[in-house]
């Protein structure tokens, strides 16, 4: 039940000393505002790791051929081999649980020579040989045109969809695009559409942008490359990972190329979910960091808002022995000094939270204003889950402060405490 009375003593008790009150809520107020901004800090690092992945399917792996390390039937270690069109289609049809298997082939490389010319202009760019499915494996939004599509593979088209940087480095500023043409080693593939593609990747991010996309059978006509496969990107259904899989897909291979089956060498790979879920790990344990060091700062908070209740206690020992003489139980000399303690906690706490909120709000008032699509931090937040437990934090750690205080109080006896000048 609210009395009026109970809150008006605890007002002029904690406003007896306002220096002191003061002082002693700072421990807390700082306490809460480093576990929120250390929080609020790992979601935004967390944000602009995750914008690297952004539209990507992280259930994905990329596959490719490497030299043999171990004898196996007669063949010699160290020979080399090629993955071919029906190891695709073996894989689609032996491995269950697979979304997308992409067959890639690719050329030149943004070291190498220039394979790329158009009029005057040329450069050394990476052109890949794709299925229409990579673009529901790698992010990139289509700022022009279109992409490829069946009916280019069906036909063996010579089109191509070229990375914003190509057409910067090609061509003039404005100059229409769709339709013309480009020359990639010798042939010539007319520009249907173009790209952009969309996340963060460090220092290769201006890179990204620099890539060609060609039908994959157009490819393979043009470059001579029958119906070798340089590499592969799978695909797992959301009902599997591809890390749980991806031996299967191994065992296809080996079995189709006659490679000993515990030759751990003959097949490269890259496994993105894997990496993605090391980040997410990585992540889950810097929350329980920015935890664990808030939750410490906040306890030195604690100690001094416990402090400070057994010097009021001390101060008060008169009054008490008075209430406790006219028939004050115990349990209510305790609750008023845990009362003092929670409240005191919480109103300092309180502060830390929305100083705090004031702090995130403003970083992402400047971030806003920025460019943050090759950032590795942006939009630092919490949500109100962590509001809610800052909030049981406050409670608890404003019990605990008060509980010894508390004890001390009841403990007092009416006559000692009457003696007290």
């Amino acid at each position: 039940m609210f009395s009026r009375d109970r809150w008006d003593e605890i007002i002029e008790a904690l406003t007896a000393n306002w220096f002191r009150t003061l002082l002693t809520a700072f421990g807390v107020l700082w306490g809460i505002f480093i576990l929120v901004i250390l929080l609020a800090a790992g979601k935004g690092l967390e944000n602009g790791i995750k914008q690297g992945f952004s539209g990507m399917a992280t259930n994905s792996m990329f596959m490719w051929s490497q030299n043999i390390s171990k004898p196996y039937k007669g063949l010699p270690k160290g020979r080399r081999y090629n993955f071919k069109l029906g190891d695709v289609e073996a894989i689609k049809q032996t491995v269950p649980g697979l979304e997308i298997v992409s067959p890639r082939n690719q050329l030149g490389g943004f070291g190498g020579a220039n394979n790329v010319v158009r009029g005057l202009n040329s450069g050394a760019y990476n052109v890949y040989g794709d299925y229409p499915e990579i673009i529901r494996q790698q992010p990139m939004d289509i700022t022009s045109g279109r992409f490829i599509n069946y009916s280019d593979i069906k036909d063996n088209r010579k089109v191509a969809v070229i990375g914003e940087g190509v057409r910067t480095g090609l061509y003039d500023i404005k100059e229409e695009v769709l339709g013309t043409y480009i020359k990639i080693n010798g042939v010539n593939f007319m520009v249907i559409g173009t790209y952009k593609k969309n996340g963060s990747g460090g220092g290769n991010a201006e890179e990204m942008q620099k890539e060609i996309f060609v039908p994959f059978t157009a490819f393979s006509q043009a470059f001579n490359m029958g119906d070798v496969v340089g590499w592969m990107a799978i695909t797992a259904n959301d009902d599997h990972s591809i890390t749980e899989l991806k031996n299967s897909v191994f065992d296809v291979i080996k079995s189709r190329h006659s490679i000993a089956p515990d030759d751990d060498r003959a097949v490269g790979n890259f496994d993105l979910y894997e990496e993605y879920s090391r980040i997410n790990r990585l992540f889950i344990a810097l929350r329980l960091v920015a935890y664990f060091v808030g939750t410490l700062v906040l306890l030195s908070g604690i100690i001094g808002i416990s402090n400070i209740m057994l010097i009021v206690v001390k101060e008060r020992t008169n009054e008490i022995g008075v209430r406790r003489a006219l028939g004050a139980s115990p349990w209510n000399i305790r609750g008023q000094i845990l009362l003092e303690s929670i409240f005191l906690t919480i109103i300092s706490g309180m502060a830390g939270i929305i100083l705090s909120t004031l702090v995130i709000f403003i970083i992402n008032m400047i971030l806003d204003g920025m460019d943050t699509s090759e950032m590795m931090f942006i939009n630092p937040s919490v949500n109100i889950g962590v509001v809610l437990i800052a909030l049981a934090i406050l409670v608890i750690s404003g019990l605990l402060a008060g509980l010894i205080p508390a004890q001390n109080a009841i403990k007092i006896k009416p006559v000692d405490a009457l003696r007290t000048e």
